[in-house]
Parts: C-alpha cells; structure tokens; sequence
C-alpha cells in the first residue's frame, strides 16, 4: 500500500497534470462509464461536516472512496478547512493500493474542474478574473484559470479586507500579475470575464444585475443544499452547465432555491460539463451570453487524481 501525504501531492499533482485529468473524468462520468453515488454528509456541531464519497472508475477499473470533514474554523488557524483520506482499491485483488491526502487532493482537483468548465465556457479573449473569497480555494483556482485563459489582473474581495489585502499581496508575488483587493463584491466583479466564487457565505454576495454580458461564472462555494453564493436572478440569467446533473438536483443549493421559488424547473440545466466536452451539449452560443457552472465535485476526480500519481503498473 502507498501513503501519499500532502507534500507530495502538492507537488506532484500539477494544474498540467490534474486539468486533463478531471476533464477526462467529467466525461465519463458523462458518458456512463464510471459509478458513484451521491455524497453522503453528516452535519456536526459549529456548522462542521463530515462527508463520505464512494465510487468507480468503472466496471473493472480502480475503485475508493474520499473520507473527508470539513472544519470551516481551520482556515483562521492555517490549516486546511478539508481534512481526511482518498482510498484507492486495487480492482484485481481488491486491497487498497493506496491512502492520499485528501485535503490537498480536493484543493487541486476542485480548482482543476473550474478551468476544465472554464476553457470550454469562457471567451477566448477573456483576460480579468475577480475571485470572491480569499481562502485556499481563491488560491488554487488563481493558479488553475491561468492555465486556460492569459489573465492579466486579478481582484480579489473578501469581508475581512485585511485578508483580502495580505492574500492579493502575496499572490501578486508569487504570480507576477496585478492581483488587486477591492473594497466589495461589485467593485471586485466590475470589468471581469471570468469569476469564481469561492466563499463560505451562507446568503448571496454575488447579483445578476451586476453580471455583464459575456461573463462566466464558476460556483464553487457551497457544496450542499443550503447556503447560496448568487441569486435568484443570476441562476435565471445564465446558461446553466453543471458538474453532475443527479448531484445538482439533489444538493445544488442556488438551483435548488431557485427551482423552489418556481422561477426554473429542472430544464434550466442545460447540460452537464462533461456533455460540453463530448460535443453532445452546446456550452457557450453568443459572446453576450451569461455562462455558469455548479462545481459540486466528485469522487471520480479524485480517483483519477489519486490514479495519476500511482506507479504504472
């Protein structure tokens, strides 16, 4: 059995390597080939969670399962709000070949999965990103968009403004780019081609009256039915592509709320990102056009993540 611990997976599991990967994935998991179920999530005390995610590579292929909490306070005490393993099962024997760090895996693969739906969404000439969130997260996925489209400036906003400021600092020296905090989440959006919101809020920071024509959006954030990142009017507004379909209908708190207050029905889901990137779905159609994506995130990108990083076999 191989341990793989977070510095090797950080340093191993590139955007060069991971952005293929998770694309590759999204289409399978499109096309039927691979297996999982819906996570499961125990909620605990303080708005913590722990969450269990099973699944397949396919029939005769690898299989595992990502065992995760989730600590929102960790964050304040720099340390990584997702904690637990990715277990990956040989599919000939069925022993487990190897045990990754899921924290680290997560990071990667999720922000990996935004530039996947971004390169297929996004207007090619996109260059400005505003991210809203100033965690792991807005770092990682910082790194990921620009893999995918030339970004020439960032802003960033967060409600600590200090933190916005110290993130946008030392992303601006770690990147070279003009990395800017804004004072708030219009003026952080104003001008962009491309956000991601990435945030813990529990109610909208993000309005569809403030989104221009052409913009993409990735939905990060919230991971299960409850909290919101946008409102009503931006879920409206947009080209909907998902992750999963099953996944969003069951746990896609902005659809969901949306859906509830009957202003969509299930048909507002265009298609899912794997299906764009099959060609059996048509992503962006104008230049004008408002485009989002519902990142949930699956077991079969950390799979593939995990996978990639074994020895050949």
């Amino acid at each position: 059995m191989i341990l793989i611990d977070q510095d090797e997976v950080r340093a191993r599991l590139t955007y060069e390597l991971c952005i293929p990967i998770v694309a590759e994935a999204m289409k399978a998991l499109s096309a039927g080939d691979t297996r999982q179920l819906l996570r499961g999530i125990i909620p605990l005390a303080q708005g913590r969670m722990f969450g269990v995610m099973p699944g397949a590579m396919g029939e005769h292929e690898a299989f595992g399962a990502k065992l995760i909490s989730v600590f929102p306070e960790n964050f304040a005490k720099g340390i990584q709000s997702h904690q637990g393993v990715v277990v990956l099962f040989d599919p000939d024997t069925g022993a487990v070949s190897c045990v990754a760090h899921a924290g680290e895996v997560t990071a990667i693969r999720t922000a990996a999965a935004s530039a996947v739906a971004t390169d297929a969404l996004a207007r090619p000439e996109a260059t400005r990103l505003a991210i809203l969130g100033y965690g792991e997260q807005a770092e990682t996925h910082l790194k990921a968009i620009r893999h995918v489209r030339p970004i020439e400036a960032v802003t960033v906003w967060g409600r600590s403004a200090e933190r916005a400021k110290r993130f946008a600092e030392h992303m601006s020296a770690e990147t070279g780019l003009s990395v800017r905090a804004a004072p708030d989440a219009r003026s952080a959006i104003e001008g962009a081609d491309i956000i991601c919101t990435v945030t813990s809020a529990a109610e909208p920071v993000l309005f569809g009256d403030w989104i221009a024509p052409g913009t993409h959006i990735n939905l990060v954030g919230s991971s299960h039915a409850g909290p919101t990142e946008v409102d009503h009017d931006l879920v409206v507004r947009s080209r909907f592509i998902v992750d999963s379909r099953a996944s969003v209908l069951a746990a896609g708190a902005e659809f969901l709320k949306a859906k509830a207050a009957g202003l969509i029905d299930d048909d507002h889901i265009v298609g899912e990102i794997g299906e764009v990137l099959l060609g059996r779905v048509v992503g962006r159609r104008t230049p004008e056009e408002i485009t989002v994506y519902k990142s949930l995130g699956h077991i079969v990108q950390d799979l593939a993540s995990v996978r990639a990083l074994m020895p050949a076999r």
